[in-house]
């Protein structure tokens, strides 16, 4: 039986950059450690097998030393972060995925004679923010004052989403790597990353994230667009890192979702209250998170305040998780893990003969019958 000479390093390095260890693995593959130590080598059926199981391409496994990995855009991690600095297999293939789709995006409609998107880096850093955030209602078709009209805060989200996409910027909302439920995305590594376009802008939302977050993840990605910034972020404790862009787009996205001269003007009335926060939460269609950092940032309460109910509010956020379903309505899933945007441009082009079926299924991760119910969910007939 022949064998497949590999680098023992990189073989190590394979198994490592998966978050596994030699013993994670042994009784999958009896002789790894005699691989490890080039003591003997697998043979290609093996080594395919283990460049699954360490979520690899096959062809890294094939180099004489280990390669390199970086983003291709900058990560921003909050200050004081500890987390390891190498991006996880699952964040680098979900930026490769969402690259691949916004390279197809943006060829597709510069074909179809769209032009730029005049918002893309609109925005200036010495910009009063006000007049960024007005920009930004004007250019998604919203008031201000706009979540007062929605029943929760949930609605507004959804409202939210759907005008982004309605301005020409593609939404991804995902919680694992393509439609793989066994790769589910680390919030603690990234909540969320943009990437930005003068044709396709695309806004990634970490879905395994609590909702209350991803109010403001996609409120900060938002801002990154006009900012013409690209980024991947963790925002922890909903704070940015010391990036001039990145402190820029945390407070034009606080002062959107919560304008401050009004967070001002209720705050006597509520700040007694018992849960002051739950009430500027209903009050802004916002989630009690983003009502304390911004009573935070504005002055309204000390750190050691803020971080006492942050505490206490991610435990509860970490329960309600626990109880959320990965199930529920495929298609419906798939306007977010696709984006509707997106998913009905290129069915669009399939049946307007302009893409190939083959291409479909690669950029939308859906495949034969799969694509064809999605196509008819969305009022297109199947392809």
């Amino acid at each position: 039986m022949s064998r497949v000479a590999v680098d023992k390093e990189v073989l190590r390095w394979a198994v490592g950059r998966s978050g596994l260890e030699l013993d994670d693995l042994e009784q999958r593959f009896p002789r790894i450690r005699q691989w490890a130590t080039g003591e003997t080598q697998p043979t290609l059926r093996q080594l395919e097998s283990l460049a699954k199981a360490t979520l690899t391409p096959l062809g890294f496994l094939f180099l004489g030393e280990p390669p390199e990995e970086r983003l291709p855009i900058p990560h921003f991690r909050t200050v004081h972060d500890d987390t390891p600095r190498k991006p996880s297999p699952d964040l680098l293939e979900t930026i490769q995925i969402m690259q691949r789709r916004q390279a197809w995006m943006r060829e597709f409609l510069s074909e179809q004679g769209q032009s730029e998107l005049p918002f893309v880096r609109s925005a200036r850093r010495e910009e009063n923010q006000r007049s960024i955030v007005q920009r930004m209602l004007d250019t998604l078709g919203l008031d201000v004052g706009w979540a007062a009209a929605e029943r929760t805060w949930t609605a507004a989200l959804s409202t939210m989403r759907e005008a982004i996409e309605d301005a020409g910027i593609l939404v991804v909302v995902n919680g694992i790597v393509g439609n793989n439920t066994h790769r589910k995305l680390d919030p603690t590594e990234f909540r969320g990353f943009v990437l930005v376009d003068e044709y396709a802008p695309l806004l990634f939302v970490n879905g395994t994230d609590g909702k209350a977050a991803q109010m403001f993840t996609l409120a900060h990605e938002l801002a990154h667009v006009f900012f013409g910034s690209s980024a991947a972020f963790d925002l922890r404790e909903m704070q940015p890192a010391e990036d001039p862009t990145e402190q820029a787009c945390n407070r034009v996205a606080a002062e959107f979702l919560i304008p401050e001269r009004e967070l001002r003007r209720i705050w006597p009335s509520v700040r007694d209250d018992s849960e002051p926060f739950q009430t500027i939460a209903r009050q802004f269609k916002v989630s009690a998170l983003v009502a304390a950092r911004r009573a935070l940032d504005t002055n309204l309460i000390n750190r050691e305040a803020f971080l006492n109910f942050y505490r206490a509010y991610q435990s509860d956020e970490r329960r309600a998780a626990d109880r959320r379903s990965e199930g529920g309505d495929f298609y419906a899933t798939q306007n977010l893990r696709v984006g509707q945007r997106f998913a009905s441009t290129v069915i669009r082009a399939v049946k307007e003969g302009k893409l190939l079926y083959s291409e479909a299924y690669r950029l939308t991760g859906l495949y034969g019958r799969t694509l064809d119910r999605y196509a008819a969910s969305l009022g297109f007939g199947g392809v």
